[in-house]
């Protein structure tokens, strides 16, 4: 296992279960208990978590991994929901994308399409996500608009009332959103109440919303609700959604493409 690998691993656990401890993690990984001291050391120094005699507890108690350690859970799928996402966005259109690791795989979808390597723009990207601006900012047929506001370290999106003067002043074809969670009942969510916020001006703005999730997204909820079911006109996941679930999203009037 890499040295990546092992640390996705260990904040994981250490996610699921708020305290580690250094044996537990060195059987949970299969690797030896000098090997679990040495990387809780080091992700204790990079303020990912807190170092504890015999172990670690997670860092504060809104604790969330970090873009770049969450990137690999589900890729295959994410990637294929964000295929079928960049499908679903016409060359011209002014497109909102939300931060997270799904709707980053849809601006890679969108950058390496065909029809879209030219135009004056071939499409305007409008976004909270630093990360995703960096990577598009270099495609020139794109009109990069990048909002204001204050970065989170943990995902890369900028977030408080700096961002409202920007939103208020555009209009929108399609907001794509990645969700920490998407229920008929409970619409979709995130972890931090100013990122919803953020992601629900992006709503307010656009003609069409489009949820990006793999399916152990679905039926979930989160701490901050970000728009209810009926302000979602499309939701893209991957073929393992429960067939019930989906039922209920396309009763409630939200089109389901699986993939």
């Amino acid at each position: 296992m890499s040295r990546d690998a092992r640390w996705q691993a260990l904040l994981e656990l250490l996610v699921e279960r708020g305290r580690l401890d250094v044996e537990e993690a060195a059987g949970a990984l299969s690797v030896s208990a000098a090997t679990i001291r040495r990387d809780l050391d080091q992700l204790a120094e990079q303020q990912m978590l807190v170092r504890t005699r015999g172990g670690a507890v997670v860092h504060g108690v809104s604790y969330e991994l970090p873009l770049r350690y969450k990137s690999a859970r589900n890729a295959s799928e994410k990637q294929r929901v964000a295929k079928a996402v960049a499908e679903l966005i016409a060359p011209g259109e002014a497109v909102g994308l939300t931060g997270g690791t799904t709707t980053t795989e849809v601006a890679r979808s969108l950058a390496v399409r065909g029809d879209l390597g030219s135009g004056s723009p071939a499409l305007t990207i409008v976004t909270n996500a630093l990360n995703i601006a960096n990577e598009l900012a270099v495609r020139p047929q794109f009109k990069i608009v990048v909002t204001g506001g204050v970065a989170l370290p943990q995902s890369y999106e900028l977030i408080g009332p700096l961002a409202d003067g920007v939103l208020s002043q555009i209009t929108l074809d399609v907001a794509v959103l990645g969700v920490v969670a998407f229920d008929v009942t409970h619409g979709a969510a995130a972890h931090d109440e100013a990122e919803a916020a953020i992601n629900r001006l992006l709503c307010e703005r656009a003609e069409r919303v489009v949820v990006a999730a793999d399916s152990s997204k679905l039926g979930g909820r989160a701490f901050a609700r970000i728009c209810g079911v009926e302000q979602v006109d499309t939701l893209v996941t991957d073929a393992g959604a429960d067939g019930e679930t989906v039922r209920r999203f396309e009763e409630a009037g939200v089109r389901v493409l699986t993939v």
